[in-house]
């Protein structure tokens, strides 16, 4: 059985806020999420692991899709994204990223972002793996993330002297507080969420912040893995901290491994250099180390493909000419077009000693983006009372087993929007009211920061890019032998290897989210989208045309279900 503690281990808060909402976390949905409510219900209260600026938004290259050119249309990009989600998508919440993403696109110009435009004016649009039509909307060539935060964060700095938004910097979430349980014995509805405030932040140590409704926007979870395109932060603290609550995940073994990510050899850890889908999107190739393009017989689209379809021909061709990489060739786009398009990929290649414009550039799958997440529905709303989820830490429905390029920063911005008009809706009629929280019964968890590189590889080497069932058996008994209970001492009256600190915990939460991911993989006998079984190279739409859902029981027992996508 693989069992998961109810929450960490961590000292009594020493201070209590309230508020009416608490967003966590300050990517394009927790931004989106915090400036919605600010004029909808009386207090808000933003937390986030770092400073505002910091996140996986900033970080984001490519662009924001969305139909927004005459020629274009939802219908189309609904069916594009259809096709990426390889009929796991829910079409309910496709049909809504598409319908209303091209209206928060412009309101996301209103509040200020500026975009790449042509000489009349209108947007400049390009186009990204999966899609069809060129309608993927950039800003400064290629640091459209960085363009989107700046903007939002301008927008809520404006607004820090309203005594109804307080924004706590270098605070990291712990846990969700929920409320007496039920009959069933299942958490009640949440409360709020404890913190640790690091440091710079503007409350000291452990505290509470009670509320209502809880808006979980913490992002992906690339430190699971031993090398990522994520940011430091990226430890599924949201994940782990709902999963802990009670609240069900899905999808979570579907994780999108970009298939263009810079190799600077086998050993090299930490956030890697993302070579933007862009640079196809503009014409470049993928090649083998012999030189031969390979993508070409392999899917319409080329190196335009969906990104887990062109991720697994990079693995498959590296395995044949017996290379640890490709290479990606954009010398023929012409120096003036790639450094006016591409400026901040160059100046990371630069780096390197590396140039788009006279060099082959090496290239191999790795982690970046999870399409699974905290279940929710249509605004946002999981299966836990008082609980929402917004951007990559949802799972919408949206991404299905592979997200469609540039869909991820639309869907933090349609559905931030829809959860925030929901909870001041809920919070205005009574639906949503304070209680009191309560301590869930159980164990508490504590893994020693120490143990961070050996779950990583654990995760590498099983529910990486090419999973099999002795793999996963492997991981998974390697993740039960690590122990979660580094705060206590052991028998015979040794000291405690850890005290409840950051680095702990978050391992705590590296550790939870990578037992759970291991599971659902085990779980999905077939190769599907951003999943990837040697052993089940197929993909079996008979039998798995299904959502897996993973649950804590009060317990503390991980059980799976299969949900039925229509």
């Amino acid at each position: 059985m693989t069992a998961l503690a109810g929450r960490l281990a961590a000292p009594a808060p020493g201070w209590t806020a309230r508020a009416d909402a608490v967003v966590v976390g300050s990517g394009i949905a927790g931004l989106t999420a915090a400036l919605e409510l600010r004029t909808r219900v009386p207090r808000v209260l933003l937390v986030t692991k770092d400073r505002l600026v910091s996140g996986s938004t900033v970080w984001a290259q490519g662009g924001i899709a969305a139909a927004l050119d005459p020629a274009d249309s939802p219908e189309a990009h609904l069916r594009d994204t259809l096709v990426a989600g390889v009929g796991l998508c829910d079409p309910r919440a496709v049909e809504v990223l598409v319908t209303e993403g091209p209206a928060r696109v412009r309101e996301l110009v209103a509040r200020g972002a500026v975009f790449d435009t042509e000489p009349d004016g209108t947007l400049s649009l390009t186009r990204e793996g999966g899609h069809h039509a060129d309608r993927v909307a950039h800003a400064g060539g290629d640091a459209t993330g960085a363009e989107i935060s700046r903007a939002l964060v301008a927008q809520l700095a404006a607004v820090r002297a309203d005594p109804g938004i307080e924004v706590i910097e270098h605070a990291l979430v712990l846990d969700v507080l929920t409320a007496a349980p039920g009959r069933d014995g299942r958490p009640g509805p949440v409360c709020g969420v404890t913190l640790h405030v690091i440091g710079e932040g503007s409350r000291d140590g452990v505290g509470a912040v009670l509320a209502p409704a809880v808006v979980l926007a913490t992002g992906g979870i690339g430190q699971v893995f031993r090398s990522s395109t994520n940011p430091v932060q990226a430890t599924g603290d949201g994940l782990a901290a709902a999963l802990r609550a009670g609240a069900a995940v899905g999808d979570v073994e579907f994780v999108q491994f970009h298939p263009t990510v810079l190799w600077l050899g086998a050993g090299v850890k930490g956030q890697l250099a993302l070579i933007s889908e862009a640079v196809r999107g503009e014409g470049a190739h993928l090649v083998d180390v012999d030189g031969h393009r390979f993508l070409t017989g392999v899917h319409p689209l080329a190196e335009l493909a969906p990104r887990d379809v062109v991720a697994k021909a990079i693995v498959r061709q590296m395995a044949r000419t017996g290379a640890d990489h490709v290479l990606l060739d954009a010398r023929h786009l012409g120096a003036d077009r790639i450094r006016r398009r591409f400026p901040t990929i160059g100046a990371r290649l630069a780096e390197h000693g590396l140039d788009l414009a006279t060099d082959l550039v090496p290239v191999a799958p790795a982690q970046h983006y999870h399409s699974g997440g905290v279940v929710t529905d249509l605004v946002g709303r999981s299966t836990l009372p008082g609980l929402y989820a917004v951007g990559e830490v949802a799972c919408t429905g949206v991404h299905g087993a592979n997200r469609l390029a540039s869909n991820s920063l639309l869907e933090g911005l349609v559905f931030a929007h829809r959860a925030a008009h929901d909870i001041a809706h809920r919070v205005e009629t009574g639906a949503l009211r304070p209680a009191e929280p309560v301590e869930r019964p159980g164990p508490e968890a504590l893994v020693a920061g120490a143990a961070r590189s050996r779950v990583q590889r654990i995760a590498t080497d099983g529910p990486g890019v090419l999973r099999s069932a002795a793999g996963l058996a492997a991981a998974e008994r390697a993740l039960a032998g690590i122990r979660t209970d580094a705060h206590r001492a052991v028998e015979g009256g040794e000291r405690p290897v850890a005290d409840p600190q950051v680095a702990e915990w978050e391992t705590t939460n590296v550790h939870q989210v990578a037992t759970v991911l291991t599971a659902t993989a085990a779980t999905r006998r077939e190769t599907r989208g951003g999943h990837l079984r040697s052993d089940h190279p197929d993909r079996d739409d008979a039998r798995w045309l299904v959502r897996v859902e993973a649950t804590r029981t009060p317990d503390g027992e991980l059980v799976q279900r299969r949900v039925p996508q229509d």
